[in-house]
């Protein structure tokens, strides 16, 4: 009986942290919704103006990395602590993230130094969408033994790569310290 209303009392409390991201971002002018269309659950084309807007494109599947990355960090820094308060730290750090990477500053540096020449920020479907995936790695994370989870985040690496010319790593990497070599090569996919 007590499990189960911890349960429920994490997920009132996840509930309520992704409003609060959710306001935030609607506040910041982060649309709710793609403008130009109706709301669908996968935008595949990382180059056209549906990405970052409907519920899940390509780049969702690195928030998939993040949870897993975050459940890491929370065991190592919170280790001792129930995995529900755990998770609730994740999600609270993951619509942190999605406040942070919607700001017009974050927005001009992925434009300046990455491929997403085009990018202008996620709507607010998105970054829900995204938050979810983060819960997803979370859980998984959680779930299956650290050696299978690892390789899970490489092979999702190394497919991101290959379809998309982008990554979480190589996202990461551009951010910081751009290389002309990954920008050209990575600009090299086509629509």
């Amino acid at each position: 009986m007590a499990s189960s209303r911890s349960a429920r009392r994490t997920a009132v409390v996840i509930v309520a942290i992704v409003a609060c991201a959710a306001v935030t971002l609607a506040t910041m002018g982060r649309p709710l919704t793609y403008r130009h269309g109706p709301v669908q659950l996968w935008s595949g084309d990382v180059n056209g103006d549906q990405n970052s807007q409907q519920i899940a494109d390509p780049y969702t599947f690195t928030h998939l990395t993040h949870g897993v990355l975050l459940y890491a960090l929370l065991v190592v820094t919170a280790g001792r602590r129930p995995l529900g308060e755990r998770l609730i730290a994740a999600v609270a750090l993951e619509c942190a993230w999605e406040v942070l990477e919607n700001t017009d500053a974050v927005i001009r540096r992925y434009r300046e130094r990455t491929i997403a020449l085009g990018y202008y920020g996620d709507s607010v479907i998105n970054s829900v969408g995204d938050v979810a995936a983060a819960i997803l790695g979370f859980l998984a994370a959680a779930a299956l033994p650290p050696a299978v989870t690892l390789a899970a985040v490489v092979g999702l690496e190394a497919v991101l790569v290959l379809w998309i010319h982008d990554s979480l790593l190589l996202n990461v990497v551009m951010l910081v310290h751009p290389f002309a070599a990954i920008r050209a090569w990575q600009s090299a996919v086509g629509p």
